[in-house]
């Protein structure tokens, strides 16, 4: 699903080069659950960003479902966006004057579906990560785990071939940030791509292979033991 080869990132601050991604190769398979881990500044943030059509490397190729991402115009990466890649932000990004089912439809919106659909549609994503009876609410009346809920959501009302998942517990307490894991253990059991970016081991324990990223590079891969698995 996910293939990247000989993808690097350079920047220029002032005179000096900084290679944010230096020569990655990595293959993600359909139904993977993986998590991207590393500390700040080792990359993963970046190829993150590349990984959900963000932004663009400066050399290599990415394609995703067989289509070449790399030498896309920004149109083009915008409709990938939307119709590919659900995206989970730590910092939920919900809409405060919206309704919790308006948030969750709203990038329907953008494909030209009509009101009732993107309504049904949205109320069958909230169901599905246990909010159904949450719909006229909006955001300032939900908890902080309830809010990320939404924003899951909203992440998968369009279908996406992957769920993108930035630092997803970065707000949430200790106990709220476990039942969101386990909301994302579901959604792979139930057959969703997943990757998570993180930089806390126990939640890159959750998903079935680790990727460390260090210095722009891919330095080790891992898979893990399913979850209550004996050693």
């Amino acid at each position: 699903m996910i293939r990247l080869a000989g993808i690097t990132k350079h920047y220029l601050m002032g005179d000096e080069e900084v290679r944010a991604l230096d020569g990655v190769d990595l293959h993600i398979g359909r139904n993977e659950y993986v998590a991207l881990i590393g500390p700040s500044g080792s990359g993963k943030s970046t190829l993150m960003n590349l990984i959900g059509c963000l932004d663009s490397p400066t050399s290599g190729s990415y394609v995703l479902n067989g289509r070449d991402t790399s030498a896309m115009g920004d149109n083009e990466l915008a409709k990938v966006r939307n119709e590919e890649i659900g995206f989970v932000f730590q910092s939920f990004h919900l809409l405060p004057r919206l309704t919790v089912l308006d948030n969750v439809a709203q990038p329907l919106v953008y494909r030209g579906i009509p009101r009732a659909e993107r309504q049904r549609l949205a109320t069958q994503a909230l169901e599905q990560v246990g909010l159904g009876n949450r719909l006229g609410h909006r955001p300032n009346q939900l908890s902080g785990g309830q809010r990320q809920r939404v924003a899951v959501a909203r992440a998968l009302v369009g279908k996406p071939s992957i769920l993108l998942a930035d630092e997803p517990t970065g707000n949430l307490d200790s106990r709220t940030s476990l039942e969101i894991m386990a909301l994302f253990d579901e959604l792979h059991r139930s057959g969703q791509t997943v990757v998570v970016v993180t930089h806390e081991p126990d939640i890159a324990a959750h998903c079935r292979r680790t990727l460390r990223v260090s210095d722009g590079r891919i330095v080790e891969d891992t898979m893990n033991a399913p979850r209550g698995a004996t050693p």
